[in-house]
């Protein structure tokens, strides 16, 4: 417990930086705003779950986290998983899988999974980032368009089924409008100074137009005067036997984006580097608490957290000041969040997805190898047509199989000749010349390089069994990475069929590991005989070498 809880040293920093982390946790609440509403209404919750979600999230996160910089709350990719929830089971059912998916990723901070989650492969982390931003931006199609969200759990399917209803005369113009207009203030803001909250401004401007214009378009509506009372939902095991899938989904993507998050902003920041299975226990408990208060899981946020950083925060003070800015929100602000047109916040929401792709990082892989810009293209598709769980073990499963071909292709057998001057017997009368050329002709070495597994082991077999000619094969293992269990039941195959036809197999130099290996699936048993084992290649070659002068002297 010492190593997750809070401590001391967190707040080292603060008499140093306290004036901004307080700028930048006013920037970060300022830039949440419209995005917590706008998750929060993008998954069926409503605006004040998403809302709740990124106070109370944000500040349990921020003091039991594992990064001095991270801020946490709603996120694009949480709204992709919990959308099909609310779909199947109605929004009570998000509660509990919150609760599940809390207790799963504090079991997983106390097993110390955190340094786990690194070995994803970028291909992966990049395929999937590309799918959940294609995924937020469909999402958002039918409320730009001004029409009913047609019925369906599918995004893509849904947002076809949205376009064709609006081409059918059902669309709100002033919606597309109201969309646009986000969209031109938000991108023309980034390009005056990045230090201007677009996304409030852009919000603003929106707000203003449709209230002056008396535009025909849904408004978010009164939201409660304060946070609501934390209550406790009554739970059935039928319940988590049916919400256990979706649970373990959200906590893998509350573990998953959290540290991707966290490790990104280390990069950025010269804040301390974060503590993994720590981020995971505060990720944990927020997720433990949020639901607790009608709210919806939550994860590490990379936009967020990337304006604290650009904007000063250096502690965990710019967080928390974050959390306290949108309770003031809730508190003071109220009515007039209530008056923001639900497409102004489609409008940001179908930004946001446009900028969280990394335009040079996708081209940087593409341009790779044809296997990582595949694991990309293919991770990116199962994420829109299926989900994102199952995107992820694709990707992983294919950027393995890939990773795995290409090792065995560089393993590899290498034929190399006796030298005439390794030590051995000379048949008597025999020159040099003539000695090599028998040595050449009756004795081949091989060096076996790279990893012998299930993977390489047939081409092995295939390789070394097909020699002809020859009466003693020598088999080195200077650089021999690997032998598995297959690795090893293919080199007894080639000893047992090199033996049968009357060829001698010598081994040579097998680490103490493989040699257990060996050993183990009965190698050395099909050996002709127990001293054709060596440490040295001069004794093996002097072994060789009265074999064939033994051989020739009896013929």
């Amino acid at each position: 417990m010492r190593g997750v809880l809070p401590r001391r040293a967190d707040y080292a920093d603060v008499p140093r930086t306290w004036r901004t982390d307080l700028v930048a946790g006013l920037t970060v609440g300022v830039v949440a705003l419209p995005l917590a509403l706008g998750f929060g209404i993008a998954t069926g919750l409503g605006a004040e779950a998403g809302l709740v979600t990124a106070i109370v999230a944000g500040l349990v996160a921020a003091v039991f986290g594992g990064s001095n910089v991270q801020v946490s709350g709603p996120t694009g990719a949480m709204t992709v998983v919990l959308v099909p929830v609310v779909a199947r089971f109605g929004a009570s059912a998000v509660v509990i899988v919150g609760l599940m998916a809390g207790v799963l990723v504090v079991i997983a901070a106390f097993a110390g999974v955190g340094r786990y989650l690194a070995y994803i492969p970028w291909p992966v982390v990049e395929g999937f980032t590309v799918g959940i931003a294609v995924i937020i931006f469909l999402q958002q199609v039918p409320t730009a368009l001004g029409v009913p969200k047609p019925a369906g759990e599918n995004t893509a399917a849904i947002a076809v089924r949205a376009v064709g209803h609006a081409f059918s005369g059902a669309g709100s113009w002033p919606a597309l409008a109201m969309v646009l207009l986000v969209a031109v203030v938000m991108v023309g803001s980034a390009r005056l100074h990045r230090a201007i909250p677009g996304s409030l401004l852009a919000v603003v401007v929106a707000t203003v137009v449709a209230a002056v214009g008396n535009l025909d378009v849904k408004l978010i509506g009164a939201l409660p005067a304060g946070l609501p009372a934390p209550s406790i939902p009554s739970v059935s095991a039928g319940q988590l036997s049916a919400l256990f899938s979706a649970a373990f989904a959200v906590a893998l993507l509350a573990g998953l984006e959290s540290l991707l998050s966290a490790k990104v902003a280390d990069g950025m920041s010269d804040a301390a580097p974060h503590d993994p299975d720590r981020e995971l226990f505060g990720q944990g408990l927020a997720n433990l608490v949020t639901p607790l208060f009608g709210g919806m899981p939550a994860t590490g946020a990379i936009a967020r957290t990337a304006v604290n950083v650009r904007s000063g925060g250096r502690t965990r003070l710019a967080a928390i000041t974050h959390a306290v800015v949108l309770i003031g929100v809730v508190y003071l602000g109220g009515s007039l969040v209530a008056e923001i047109p639900l497409a102004a916040l489609a409008g940001v929401l179908m930004v946001t997805a446009c900028r969280m792709v990394d335009l040079h990082g996708v081209r940087m892989v593409l341009r790779s190898t044809r296997a990582d810009a595949a694991v990309l293209v293919l991770t990116a598709v199962a994420t829109v047509a299926f989900d994102l769980i199952v995107a992820v073990e694709i990707g992983v499963a294919v950027a393995a199989l890939l990773a795995l071909r290409a090792v065995a292709r560089n393993a590899s057998a290498t034929a190399e000749p006796v030298a005439a001057n390794a030590p051995g017997l000379r048949a008597d009368g025999v020159t040099p010349d003539e000695e090599q050329e028998l040595l050449s002709e009756h004795i081949l070495t091989y060096r076996l390089d790279g990893a012998l597994f299930f993977g390489a082991a047939q081409r092995f077999l295939s390789e070394l069994t097909a020699v002809h000619g020859v009466q003693v094969v020598i088999l080195r293992f200077p650089d021999l990475q690997v032998l598995d269990a297959t690795g090893a039941q293919a080199l007894g195959e080639i000893v047992a069929q090199l033996e049968a036809r009357g060829i001698t197999v010598l081994l040579k130099g097998p680490r103490p590991e493989h040699l257990k290996v060996l050993a183990a699936v009965g190698v050395l048993d099909r050996l002709a005989h127990e001293r054709h084992l060596f440490d040295d290649l001069d004794a093996a070659v002097a072994h060789a070498r009265l074999h064939v002068a033994r051989s020739e002297h009896a013929a």
